[in-house]
């Protein structure tokens, strides 16, 4: 006789378990979540819906949430933290270079044309670009010998936040909630933010929850106006249908009773459950998202720390320091009351709308660099003064670095004037927060064309990340397509010890 398992006792008990689950949910379903408890069906033990392998348990850890300011298009490392004088020393001179994967050119050298200076206990380097960061260079633990997989700001952005160049994939962010769960049930655990001059190139595929449940995904805030589009009831509307917030309540209880029998009948489709919870997420969200979200609380102090009253700036493409300043703030008060992971795109659009500096790497920092400098500098001395930063991770960086060498794009352009194309093969980072070694760590070649000590890819910050969160990036998976899926993938990864406190 087989001892072979039936398909169908196996898809029939991996519903209903995935059913209740998803019910629990809800705020009605706190009875039946501690029923369900106490007969242990949360247990270590408890078989996990298809597709889904039980979250390790945390190890202990300082870092309880993650604030990921994303740089997109790619910032100029060598104008910025990774200070080079033979590069400076070989300003126009013919150097030859990878361009492209494999394809060789001869192009003229260009020196930083920002001033260096070391900073701090640490002596580590930062640019003129940068004067309000400078001062926390012994808070940053900034990492030069980074590398990725692609030349393409698509799929390289797909791979920094999904650790995979194809679309498809959980973000990073989605993986934590996985891991961690929720800190706090009535805002979203995973909350988006990006540029108004427009989002990354990949869109929201890049805070997607891939193949794992919708109600993992990221929620998007907007950038100028009310964060979340009709968030608040139509009041004149429901005086005058005399629907009271109980009311309310009740119809959104009925909506899930019948959206969870509709469910019943359809294993594997988490955007059912993920819809219903919203409407959960959402009647919560009025009471608590006003309260979060209201930089009208904040003191007069505060808000010039984060400059989110400054006007735009004098290039005809800035937007000031005001809007990130705003979206800064927001992140510290949503780490505050326990939302899990912030990621917060600047730069949006093309070409010097981002750090893409292919026209001109001086005129794209003169842009870029005073949008951040003051509001992630506030951010840093708030975190601090409040508590928050041990338990805290700030994240900064693109989706790579740029060449040493000059691209001339424009008629007339002079090399001084030149941009710097693509290069994954050097990208510096920094992180700060609980758990993080301030300093310099890692080296590219003496021009900056590659990592060339203690060299990392980005899968081993990946597991950096989650290993601050007290996850093993090994234990933490989802089978998918026959496979235990992980966000640092197939390859070997480590912690980058250099980095850990």
């Amino acid at each position: 006789m087989s001892t072979e398992r039936r398909p169908t006792d196996t898809h029939d008990r991996s519903t209903r378990r995935a059913f209740l689950r998803h019910a629990v949910t809800g705020l009605g379903g706190l009875t039946l979540a501690s029923l369900l408890d106490a007969n242990g069906f949360f247990s270590a033990t408890a078989q996990a819906p298809l597709g889904m392998a039980p979250p390790p348990a945390p190890a202990t850890a300082k870092v309880k949430s993650v604030i990921y300011l994303f740089m997109f298009g790619g910032p100029s490392q060598m104008d910025l933290f990774d200070y080079k004088p033979a590069l400076q020393r070989a300003d126009g001179t013919s150097v030859e270079h990878e361009w492209r994967r494999g394809q060789m050119r001869v192009s003229q050298a260009l020196g930083s044309r920002r001033n260096f200076q070391q900073h701090g206990e640490t002596g580590q380097w930062c640019s003129d670009a940068l004067p309000g960061l400078a001062a926390h260079m012994d808070k940053l633990a900034v990492l030069k010998s980074l590398y990725t997989d692609s030349f393409a700001h698509g799929s390289a952005v797909l791979q920094m936040n999904t650790g995979q160049t194809l679309q498809g994939h959980p973000a990073m962010g989605s993986w934590v909630t996985h891991g961690l769960g929720s800190r706090n049930p009535d805002l979203p655990p995973f909350v988006v933010m990006h540029d108004p001059r427009g989002g990354p190139i990949s869109g929201p595929t890049n805070w997607s929850s891939g193949y794992m449940p919708a109600d993992l995904q990221g929620t998007l805030f907007r950038a100028t106006g009310d964060p979340l589009l009709d968030l608040s009831p139509d009041v004149g509307a429901l005086n005058e249908r005399r629907i009271t917030r109980a009311i309310q309540r009740r119809q959104i209880e009925a909506i899930r009773e019948l959206n969870a029998i509709h469910e019943s009948t359809r294993s594997g489709v988490s955007e059912l459950a993920a819809r219903s919870a919203s409407y959960d997420l959402a009647y919560r969200l009025q009471q608590t998202a006003p309260d979060a979200l209201d930089l009208e609380q904040e003191d007069a102090r505060t808000r010039a720390l984060y400059q989110v009253d400054a006007p735009p700036g004098e290039h005809r493409l800035s937007v000031g320091a005001g809007v990130f300043g705003r979206q800064c703030l927001i992140a510290r008060r949503l780490v505050e009351r326990g939302v899990r992971f912030v990621q917060i795109y600047h730069g949006g659009g093309h070409q010097q709308q981002t750090w893409d500096a292919h026209n001109g790497v001086e005129e794209n920092l003169s842009i870029h660099c005073p949008e951040i400098d003051g509001p992630v500098s506030g951010l840093l001395t708030d975190l601090e003064q409040r508590g928050l930063l041990d338990e805290t991770l700030v994240l900064w960086g693109g989706e790579f670095g740029r060449q040493p060498v000059s691209q001339l794009n424009g008629a007339g352009q002079t090399r001084s004037e030149g941009g710097r194309d693509h290069n994954p093969r050097a990208l510096t980072m920094w992180m700060a927060g609980g758990g993080v070694r301030p300093g310099s760590y890692g080296e590219t070649d003496e021009l900056g064309f590659e990592a060339v000590v203690n060299r990392h890819h980005l899968r081993d910050l990946h597991a950096t990340v989650l290993h601050l969160l007290g996850i093993d990036h090994r234990e933490l998976t989802y089978l998918h397509g026959g496979l235990e899926r992980k966000l640092t993938g197939v390859v070997e990864a480590h912690p980058i010890q250099g980095v850990l406190a």
